[in-house]
């Protein structure tokens, strides 16, 4: 493992498309289930334990070797909401942009190849993991941080949360983090073994409503 690569790779600023997203945040600080440091840090600790797990899984275990198109498609199967489905799509075209010019690898070509109009972030995520030398639970370390990193950041510009709060949020966080990314490598290299079917699916329906409603706003300050 390259701990500098598991840096560059985690690091807001790497050039991935994430500032554009709140995950869910901007629609639960607009319908009050955010709007202090206790109420982001329930959401974060909420969405880690569902879309976080679940991204972390398809993560590690596209850095395993398993069939990026299966792990697509499993990735579609686990996102009920067509808004978030895009949403991947996006911000995985994005993050392969962003992999093939840092980290250069066949297996990332023939990904852009297959799927020329993206394919869901967290698979995208894996691949290049694995072309920076990363192992699964690294990637899933990144797609679980990247969870709740990304909410709690939204919330400062949207609430005006102050900072130091924000990052208070995270560090308490953090056992349960790798606490997931733990379980997401452990269900990746079961999947190995049985399909991806071992993969988790946890559901999380209220972000995805959110998601259909936040799409259709016509002003916001984030892609979703």
């Amino acid at each position: 493992m390259s701990l500098a690569a598991l840096l560059v790779l985690a690091d807001g600023r790497f050039p991935a498309g994430g500032h554009a997203h709140s995950g869910g945040a901007e629609a639960a600080c607009k319908a009050g289930r955010i709007h202090d440091a206790v109420t982001l840090e329930d959401f974060c600790r909420g969405r880690l334990h569902t879309a976080g797990l679940t991204a972390a899984a398809l993560a590690a275990a596209a850095a395993a070797g398993l069939d990026p198109a299966v792990l697509d498609a499993a990735a579609d199967a686990r996102t009920p909401s067509p808004a978030l489905r895009t949403a991947a799509r996006r911000l995985g075209r994005q993050l392969l942009r962003a992999a093939r010019a840092t980290w250069p690898d066949p297996g990332l070509e023939q990904l852009a190849a297959a799927f020329p109009r993206g394919a869901h972030q967290p698979v995208v995520l894996g691949l290049t993991a694995r072309a920076a030398g990363l192992g699964p639970q690294d990637a899933a370390h990144v797609a679980a941080y990247e969870s709740v990193g990304g909410p709690a950041t939204a919330t400062v510009r949207l609430l005006g949360l102050d900072p130091f709060e924000a990052s208070g949020v995270l560090a308490r966080l953090a056992p349960e983090l790798d606490d997931v990314a733990a379980r997401a490598a452990e269900a990746a290299h079961q999947a190995l073994l049985d399909g991806v079917e071992a993969l988790p699916a946890a559901s999380s329906p209220l972000l995805e409503i959110a998601a259909e409603v936040h799409a259709a706003w016509p002003v916001r300050l984030f892609a979703s």
